[in-house]
């Protein structure tokens, strides 16, 4: 997708409305009748392809709930309708987010539109930010930021489902068609005690406040913490696993019904998953089913996890053993593709604002392990291309479950532009990717890797949009090459 300047968002979003039209559950009745015809083997392939197609939904409002179903702000959590600003970077412990980034420093607010609120940001000059703006399954139409809308000051309206009303003069509106959105952003820092302080002030001025309020003297209270049936401190897929078939299916169906309805577009999927009971808003019943039929089900979350995670290593085009791939954000009926990325890289951004080449593997395809020692060089001039406010970065991700960082005695989670690098004489960069140290006159171009299999994620944000650009195939990552 094209960088949308700030008249064009302007243009597209004062009006104020993303009008979804929504298919009504009332037409969605279950045919159980006629499940008494469908075979074992048919069930289970339509059970899977319900739990791809609800995988984003189910793993957004989980993730909504483990960082807003709380008391008060801490490292990456803070009540509904607050912002919680991180500090510095995530440490490498952290297991909430999978694939999370250790380039800026997050700011997250996760929103209730049942009535408006309105978000506000200062100036931010001479500094990378982005806010993804995520509704419930897990689509960002919308960003605000440096590439996107601009470096102004400026103040939005975010409305949900069904709203009516005027909007304030001065203020940017944008509709969502879900009742619960996550204002996800990340602003660049260097790693320096000077360099954090002025991006700390910059999120002291992330506001929000309630359009009703807006005018008027404002006191943040936080919702009292609910019992919500589910681990709090735990990764969002071992979370989903653990509802099983029927609590999984439930979930969804109860968010399909109320906060997340689907949009006309889906009516195929909602059509083939009414014929073994998943109809939106009605509660799921294992029992309601044939016993065979409920014995075939038994293993289908376990099967969509493992498809998940063995499909998000292929996912994109190959490029020296890189996976890049340009989708993401918006997904239209593609369910597979948002639920891979809802397993191994939520949320995904537009690819105007970033674009996350990932590997599994070295050069010659075969999987990276720290056993084995790897290096990668970019020749003179051919470092990821970015435009001069954006950066590129490395991460190293051990694999349990999705991509999570693998703590080392450095504490070093990435190499990127904030890194000083020893280059070659011949003006190429090398850059070593192992478990021991590949020695002192090296350290400064090592990551380390875990003993295990692992997998790197390279960053690039604000891409080219000319060549040479990673969006048109113009330049790509150079192969990691055993050494």
């Amino acid at each position: 997708m094209n960088a949308l300047s700030r008249r064009a968002f302007l243009a597209t979003t004062a009006v104020g409305t993303l009008a979804a039209a929504v298919v009504p559950a009332s037409t969605l009745a279950p045919t159980l009748a006629h499940a008494s015809s469908i075979s074992p083997d048919e069930a289970r392939q339509i059970a899977m392809d319900a739990y791809i197609y609800g995988y984003s939904l189910v793993t957004t409002d989980v993730t909504r709930l483990q960082m807003s179903n709380v008391a008060k702000a801490g490292l990456m959590s803070a009540p509904l309708g607050s912002f919680f600003n991180v500090r510095g970077y995530p440490p490498a412990t952290y297991r909430g987010v999978s694939a999370t980034n250790a380039d800026t420093l997050y700011s997250m607010a996760w929103l209730d539109l049942k009535e408006p609120m309105v978000f506000s940001h200062p100036e931010i000059k001479d500094r990378f930010f982005n806010f993804e703006l995520i509704d419930l399954w897990m689509v960002v139409k919308h960003s605000v930021g440096t590439n996107t809308t601009g470096t102004a000051a400026a103040t939005y309206l975010f409305t949900g489902p069904g709203w009516k009303g005027e909007v304030p003069k001065g203020m940017i509106h944008i509709a969502y068609p879900t009742r619960y959105l996550g204002v996800l952003g990340r602003t660049y820092a260097l790693d320096t005690p000077e360099d954090l302080a002025i991006v700390h002030k910059l999120q002291d001025q992330y506001r929000l406040v309630p359009l009703s309020s807006y005018t008027k003297d404002y006191t943040f209270v936080p919702q009292p913490v609910a019992d919500v049936g589910i681990k709090m401190d735990e990764a969002p897929q071992k979370v989903i696993l653990a509802l099983g078939v029927e609590g999984y299916f439930d979930w969804m169906t109860r968010l399909m019904g109320t906060v997340a309805v689907p949009p006309a577009e889906d009516a195929p999927m909602l059509e083939k998953m009414a014929k073994i009971g998943i109809v939106p808003g009605q509660p799921f019943k294992l029992s309601s089913l044939d016993p065979a039929i409920r014995a075939a089900l038994k293993d289908v979350p376990q099967r969509v996890t493992d498809k998940l995670n063995e499909t998000w290593a292929t996912l994109g085009k190959d490029v020296n053993g890189w996976r890049v791939t340009t989708t993401g954000a918006i997904y239209g009926t593609d369910y597979l593709t948002r639920a891979i990325w809802a397993s191994n890289g939520w949320p995904s951004q537009q690819t105007q604002v970033s674009v996350y080449p990932t590997t599994y593997v070295d050069g010659a395809g075969v999987k990276l392990d720290g056993k084995n020692n790897y290096t990668l060089t970019f020749k003179k001039g051919e470092l990821p291309p970015i435009n001069e406010q954006g950066f590129w970065s490395i991460t190293m991700y051990q694999i349990d479950n999705g991509l999570w960082f693998y703590p080392n005695a450095l504490n070093k989670l990435t190499v990127s532009t904030r890194n000083s690098f020893i280059y070659n004489e011949d003006g190429s960069l090398t850059l070593y990717f192992q478990h021991e140290s590949p020695g002192k006159d090296k350290e400064q171009n090592w990551l380390p890797a875990p003993a295990a299999s692992f997998a790197m994620t390279m960053r690039l944000y604000w891409p080219n949009k000319t060549p040479p650009s990673i969006l048109d195939g113009s330049w790509g990552p150079p192969p990691v090459m055993k050494a």
